[in-house]
């Protein structure tokens, strides 16, 4: 089937012996760039990660498909093999097309696999995506910001390189400075997270969120507070890939469910902040 042709534009041309560092975006395909489709079309060969949907890869028929997905608790590639297969594919000659969730910069590992191109004299391109801890809370109705709520945000990744929580984070300073938090990872180590931000000060009735499989026709989402996160994780059949999101922004999702009001669904409270948000600039 003959693809259709982007639209006017001096796109850029993946040439042989480059790779390109690309962001696939939170799930659904239709949150894909104009500049990842470019590079889908153009690739000689697709290395790409776990959470990258099968009508992504379609768009790229004439492409090699290496998978290199890496899921916690999994059987997956060590990240220095993938970074050094990328380096090995651009010597070869190909043009390198690395398709990664999300965005590659954003709890990605982009900069580490950027840093060892870099190293061996190949050269890339970075082609941001939409975070899956923007993107993805949108489709489930939560603002990351609110001016209602916040002026500020924070995002954490739920463990460290070793797949435990992570311990370099100050809790105590994110607790106390940060107004909504977004954790990446977060649903193994729910319960320590929950117990740090709590022995911090947080309280225990803050709303909170999981969302997973966000944007995709499965996405599921549990509404409840940062004290009962934990627990009402594990009495669910919730599993990741997931983002939390603690703070008031959460209530929001009272209001702009958007999908439930598709659905017909009215919401089930319009001012959940009781603000309305109709004020002046």
């Amino acid at each position: 089937m003959t693809q259709a042709p982007l639209p006017p534009y001096d796109w850029p041309e993946l040439l042989p012996g480059w790779v390109w560092l690309c962001g696939a975006g939170p799930g659904d395909p239709g949150l894909l760039t104009l500049h990842a489709l470019n590079a889908l079309r153009q690739a000689d060969v697709v290395v790409y990660d776990a959470l990258v949907a099968q009508e992504i890869l379609d768009w790229a028929p004439q492409a090699e498909k290496l998978y290199a997905g890496k899921r916690g608790g999994k059987p997956s590639a060590k990240q220095a093999d993938i970074s050094l297969q990328l380096v090995d594919l651009a010597r070869a000659g190909k043009r390198v097309l690395r398709l990664k969730g999300g965005d590659p910069f954003v709890f990605g590992r982009g900069g580490e696999e950027a840093q060892t191109l870099l190293a061996h004299g190949v050269n890339f391109r970075i082609i941001p995506g939409i975070s899956a801890g923007i993107g993805g809370l949108a489709y489930a109705g939560i603002p990351v910001t609110h001016r209602d709520v916040n002026q500020s945000v924070t995002f954490l990744t739920g463990h460290d390189h070793t797949g435990q929580a992570p311990g370099s984070i100050n809790w105590r300073a994110v607790a106390e400075g940060a107004q909504v938090l977004v954790i990446y990872m977060g649903m193994k180590h729910a319960r320590h997270i929950a117990g740090e931000l709590l022995a911090a000060g947080r309280p225990a009735d803050e709303p909170a969120a999981v969302v997973c499989n966000a944007t995709t026709p499965d996405q599921q989402v549990l509404e409840t507070t940062l004290g009962r996160l934990a627990d009402d994780i594990e009495a669910s059949d919730l599993q990741p890939p997931a983002i939390l999101c603690i703070g008031r922004s959460v209530l929001m999702r009272q209001a702009l469910d958007w999908q439930a009001l598709a659905a017909g669904q009215p919401p089930r409270n319009p001012d959940p902040l009781g603000t309305m948000g109709f004020g002046g600039d």
